[in-house]
């Protein structure tokens, strides 16, 4: 654990906008927690002039902090945008240029991702918005990597999200990057919200509810799935705990999750891995044990192909914090 501040966090709040995208980011930088020890971010929040704010529902917000207050920040995060279809204010535009031209970290949340492209700051790079609007963004910035899959992207000095809820899970991830995973977690537990969610926005696009007896075996199957990590589970073994023909539950998952069995299931045995890691001293034999892969060597294949390193590093990364 860090004895050192990890650093000033600014975020913009504008006319119009909700206060739960706003509250995602003061929940998560601006809270003291009692329970963690540890220095904690200097939250600011900024708008674009010295006039009071209009939130949805009536309520205003008002603040002394400006644009240049924002530019300043080590963390300038853009929560979203009052209409993705509207260009960028010149004088936003701006703040945002000068934040990311002298190391600023710059954090996009759903539509807030067209702010940083209307700066040129997602030129040449991968990024994600909602996937509603993840074709308006790649016609408005053809240079940009749009992928509409994940529920965020890490790109370094450069971070976009999905839909607002997804700027949660954004949030925790900078969190784990700069404290670590232990005060990540700790973190998600006093939110009562899981420190990782598996999968992608696939998994909520035009996903309507439904009381088909089948969603309910659906559910009580993954459940299981989660007892039984350990096992050598195949998609032919979920079936039959769904009590469903193959084919059906994989047509049935697949409307259900936005993914294939063997995707979801490889997926939950990485998330239990990254548990273990960041909570226990386990070795990575007993890890990959522990969650079902065939041996370290399949485990170390999936784990660095879904997040780009190996165990034995983002354990050195995320068991404790940087110094």
């Amino acid at each position: 654990m860090s004895d050192s501040a990890p650093g000033s966090v600014a975020v913009l709040a504008y006319d119009g906008m909700t206060l739960f995208e706003i509250g995602i980011v003061v929940e998560v930088f601006g809270l003291s927690w009692s329970d963690v020890d540890q220095p904690w971010y200097d939250l600011t929040i900024c708008t674009e002039t010295a006039m009071a704010v209009r939130t949805l529902g009536g309520a205003t917000l008002a603040t002394p902090h400006g644009l240049s207050t924002l530019a300043g920040a080590d963390t300038v995060v853009i929560p979203s945008v009052a209409d993705p279809r509207a260009r960028t204010s010149p004088e936003l535009t701006e703040a945002l240029q000068a934040a990311h031209a002298r190391g600023a970290r710059i954090v996009s949340i759903c539509s807030g991702a067209f702010a940083l492209a209307d700066a040129g700051l997602l030129d040449g790079r991968r990024a994600t918005t909602h996937w509603r609007y993840a074709s308006l963004l790649r016609d408005r910035r053809p240079s940009i990597e749009v992928d509409p899959d994940p529920l965020y992207v890490d790109d370094g000095d450069i971070l976009t999200s999905a839909g607002c809820a997804a700027g949660l899970d954004l949030c925790l991830h900078i969190v784990r990057t700069d404290l670590g995973g232990t005060v990540a977690n700790q973190v998600a537990r006093r939110m009562v919200v899981p420190p990782h969610r598996a999968g992608g926005q696939a998994q909520y696009i035009e996903a309507p509810m439904t009381n088909d007896p089948d969603d309910e075996a659906l559910a009580r199957t993954l459940e299981w799935v989660d007892r039984n990590l350990d096992k050598p589970l195949r998609v032919a073994d979920l079936a039959r705990e769904a009590g469903m023909s193959l084919r059906t539950f994989i047509r049935r998952f697949g409307a259900a999750t936005g993914t294939s069995p063997n995707q979801w299931l490889t997926d939950r045995r990485i998330q239990r891995a990254v548990e273990l890691l960041e909570s226990t001293d386990a070795s990575i034999e007993h890890i990959s044990a522990a969650t079902g892969f065939a041996s370290p060597v399949t485990l170390r294949h999936h784990f660095t192909a879904r997040t780009g390193t190996s165990p034995t590093a983002y354990r050195r990364t995320f068991r404790a914090a940087p110094a």
